[in-house]
């Protein structure tokens, strides 16, 4: 039988008419308004019943709906005939929200066992291409969460536009086919759409840029990660294709922290046809050159990897791929690239994040994985697993 909760009221008396038909009196209101047959205020059977949201539909959300008011709370000790003083006060059900994250999983088996996804993107410039493959993903949607940072700038606000004409046709379209939940943040941080692409690859810029993105990558984890949240998906706006199964092909494999080969697709002009070239070297294993490099830097100086200027020698993932080899192969890495990288939810509530200061002379992404390394996970790459950048 549906629980009922008792609202008493302090009384200097107790006589028939103030206790007992009051009480009487709410009895028959809970039995017209919030009897099984059917609620006037259209509540649902989880709220009926008093019960938590993931008891009955096996999410950690309270089901709060425009037509339900919380009870209010007094935190005052209540007193009189039906409480005792000393007792605990009394807090209505749903004012706590209880989260056991001693049970929440990020295994290999994802779909299966209906494991949350957040897929984050910082984001400049909004690519069609981009939001096309996302809608191409497999990857149940009820289960995926998308979080955006944007810019405050010229190009930012264009961006936002694009960004939320796309969310809107998604999320009020058929329920089936809409996101878990989208967040959209703008960055008051330092941006660098100004510059073209090669003065934002440029080495001189790169201790600014990527600590201004450590910025919005941190802020953006941390404002849309939740206790329901098992896997984070770092994915680049310019990543443009991948396969569609790629959630369910990444965490299939069960690491703390797995990243995809980036390419890139051009066409050559002497030979006349299209090819894949590498694209992001951030993906890389550490050298003995690289560590005695570090060790002859100053306590503010970085490591960039990928530019001639500082050689480090390091093995880099994307000149391991193999066309005939397997897409599942695994190279243990020593610092990852924010093209499209996979990372238990753990590793970050543990405590690895985006520095914008050098860590043990890296920065960013590069000392995400470092810092994840020093926790005590695991960091490793696909090297045959191609996703693609758009083209230049």
């Amino acid at each position: 039988m549906a629980r009922m909760s008792l609202i008493a009221y302090r009384v200097r008396k107790s006589p028939f008419l103030f206790v007992v038909l009051p009480i009487f009196a709410l009895f028959c209101m809970y039995q017209v308004l919030f009897s099984k047959e059917g609620s006037i205020l259209g509540l649902s059977d989880a709220i009926v019943n008093n019960q938590w949201a993931h008891q009955q539909e096996k999410t950690f959300y309270f089901p709060y709906s425009k037509k339900y008011k919380m009870p209010k709370y007094t935190y005052k000790k209540a007193s009189g005939w039906l409480l005792n003083d000393k007792g605990d006060d009394m807090i209505p059900e749903g004012h706590i929200a209880r989260y056991d994250l001693n049970k929440l999983k990020s295994t290999s088996n994802a779909v299966a066992n209906e494991e949350k996804v957040l897929i984050l993107t910082p984001m400049q410039t909004f690519h069609q291409g981009y939001w096309d493959n996302l809608l191409k993903m497999t990857y149940p949607r009820t289960l995926i969460e998308l979080g955006f940072i944007i810019p405050r700038t010229a190009s930012g606000d264009v961006a936002l536009q694009k960004l939320e004409t796309a969310v809107r046709a998604v999320q009020t379209g058929p329920k089936e086919e809409r996101f878990a939940k989208i967040t959209i943040l703008r960055q008051a941080s330092q941006s660098f759409d100004r510059l073209g692409e090669k003065e934002r690859h440029a080495l001189e810029v790169q201790k600014e840029r990527r600590g201004a993105m450590a910025l919005a990558r941190n802020e953006l984890l941390f404002s849309t990660i939740g206790p329901h949240t098992s896997w984070v998906l770092w994915l680049d706006a310019d990543i443009i294709e991948t396969p569609s199964t790629v959630i369910q092909d990444m965490t299939a494999l069960n690491k703390p922290v797995l990243a995809a080969n980036v390419y890139q697709r051009y066409f050559d002009k002497e030979e006349k046809k299209s090819k894949i070239r590498p694209y992001d070297f951030n993906n890389w294993a550490e050298s003995e050159i690289g560590l005695q490099l570090a060790q002859s830097m100053g306590d503010d100086e970085i490591i960039v990897e990928g530019y001639s200027d500082i050689a480090t020698y390091r093995p880099l993932m994307a000149h391991f791929y193999d066309e005939n080899g397997a897409s599942n192969a695994i190279m243990e890495l020593d610092g990852v690239g924010g093209g499209c990288t996979l990372v238990k939810a753990e590793v970050h509530r543990d405590g690895a994040m985006f520095t914008n200061f050098p860590f043990y002379h890296l920065i960013e992404t590069e000392a995400f994985a470092k810092m994840a390394k020093r926790l005590g996970y695991t960091v490793h790459g696909l090297p045959n697993y191609l996703v693609y950048h758009i083209e230049e």
